[in-house]
């Protein structure tokens, strides 16, 4: 496609005016021959957009140019293939606050932390371009006299990169850097519910000069486009965000193939607030935990276990904090903390689970419903409180801006109730206490945990789960060998 036309097409993204997206497949956008699916803004319901219903031959035809262009893209020096991530990244930045509207509109994402994400998505590209030098094999030890052994890391091959609507435009680059760096060429499918980001994103990518086939990216539903990519004989990964349900789904699909897979799934976050915790600290940085993205992340705190002597001074803060909370339409509104649920399924969710934490004892102190507003999928943020670990508002992952509380007697306690859980995603501890921090941190048998701060991951670190929180991990060095294989040579002198 002429540099113009894709020019074109990109102002036309970000004009705000609903339109119908293409597919990006071996470096051209195809014509849509297929059933379109409407976007909704879920702060309004407005029609934001359309994308295809990509059908198997469409996922096929994507995965085969992957597969094309793998080979040539494998042999370019990995410095290459970071200078193209970068000329990524620059075009990310010079659209930052357009990109940042689309995902406002079609998530209910509020402005600020729409930008943040499309800075860290632009920031993390870089990041994982800097490994283009720092690749490692190892030498090993042979038995043999005058024989080396060499351990070599390679790419997998193909790689299908399945996003959630949460953090929707940053997990492209969660998938896509680097699988890029270290070799591999990609195949995106967005969600249904948030994916203009996504086509946003192609057409930005389609300025610069990225071998076509590299990246490819297909709209559609999971039964679909999705059943379509994690079935396909002509993937070697299948990275997936999202719920545990599905991701079990993958595994079991991926089997028949024994394609690797790498997931990461849901979350039940326990904070672990001890009697001489900052109890300011402590608030704050669990409420913003709790309404960021209106409660819909995986990572952050999902229920809260604090020592009897602080309990009522803890949530009398907490009170005022959720008592502030402004939300709204983050497209017409400013100065919010949090937007509307993502659809009506996970509002219903939501006001399903606070229902039966007050059927089975819980006091809801404040909240407790669906909002009052006069369109969209907004739940008031709710602070509960005699919460008991048998409860299903303690045990099951409720992704709404809802907060249950459990008094207890002590760390001990915190610690074995805060293991009770079938997920082990991420944790968080508050407390002056060096040696209790160090026993939470031994002890908590979850892939992180957060000492006197919100939960946040580093892009250097390794963001892994345990339990039904996934398999495998991202970012740092660590997640960067999960899109590589290992090959072992031995060379007889």
């Amino acid at each position: 496609m002429a540099s113009s036309l894709i020019a074109d097409r990109v102002a036309e993204t970000f004009s705000g005016q609903p339109r119908d997206y293409r597919n990006h497949i071996d470096g051209r956008f195809i014509e849509n021959g297929t059933e379109m699916i409407d976007v909704l803004n879920p702060a309004t319901g407005a029609l934001v957009g359309r994308i295809p219903e990509s059908s198997a031959a469409d996922v096929d035809a994507a995965v085969v140019a992957a597969r094309r262009a793998q080979g040539d893209w494998e042999q370019r020096p990995a410095i290459e293939r970071a200078n193209h991530l970068r000329a990524i990244s620059a075009k990310l930045r010079e659209h930052r606050l357009e990109l940042a509207d689309i995902i406002v509109r079609e998530q209910g994402k509020v402005r600020g932390l729409a930008q943040v994400e499309v800075d860290f998505t632009a920031d993390y590209i870089d990041y994982m371009a800097e490994w283009a030098r720092r690749i490692e094999g190892e030498v090993l030890t042979s038995d043999r006299p005058g024989e080396t052994m060499l351990l070599l890391r390679k790419p997998l091959g193909v790689v299908a990169g399945i996003l959630p609507w949460n953090f929707p435009f940053f997990l492209i680059a969660r998938k896509m850097a680097p699988a890029l760096v270290t070799g591999n060429t990609i195949v995106i499918k967005p969600s249904e519910e948030t994916p203009l980001n996504a086509y946003a994103f192609a057409e930005l990518l389609a300025e610069t000069d990225l071998p076509k086939g590299v990246f490819n990216l297909v709209g559609g539903r999971g039964a679909v486009a999705g059943e379509a990519l994690i079935s396909h004989p002509g993937i070697d990964l299948i990275t997936f965000t999202g719920s545990v349900a599905t991701g079990s789904h993958i595994m079991q699909v991926a089997g028949r193939n024994l394609t690797k897979v790498n997931l990461e799934l849901g979350g039940k976050a326990p904070a672990i607030v001890l009697k001489d915790a900052d109890l300011d600290l402590a608030a704050e940085a669990i409420h913003a935990s709790r309404v960021i993205n209106t409660g819909q992340v995986c990572n952050c705190a999902e229920r809260v276990y604090v020592e009897r002597e602080v309990h009522d001074a803890l949530v009398a803060k907490l009170k005022v904090l959720f008592e502030g909370t402004l939300y709204g339409d983050p497209s017409s509104e400013e100065g919010l903390h949090m937007g509307p649920l993502v659809n009506k399924a996970g509002l219903d969710k939501v006001a399903r689970a606070v229902d039966l934490a007050r059927e089975q004892g819980a006091t809801v102190i404040m909240g407790g419903k669906v909002a009052d507003r006069p369109s969209g999928f907004h739940y008031e943020p709710t602070l509960i409180t005699g919460a008991t670990a048998e409860m299903d508002i303690m045990q099951r992952e409720i992704f709404g801006p809802v907060l249950p509380i459990q008094e207890v007697g002590g760390l001990d306690e915190a610690i074995a109730l805060a293991n009770d859980s079938e997920y082990g995603l991420t944790s968080s501890v508050y407390t002056r206490d060096l040696n209790a921090a160090m026993k939470a941190a031994r002890e908590l048998k979850f892939g992180e945990t957060y000492i006197n701060r919100e939960n946040f991951e580093a892009m250097q670190g390794f963001h892994a789960g345990r339990r039904k929180s996934g398999i495998g991990g991202a970012d740092g060095k660590h997640g960067l060998y999960e899109f590589t294989t290992t090959h072992v040579v031995y060379i007889k002198g």
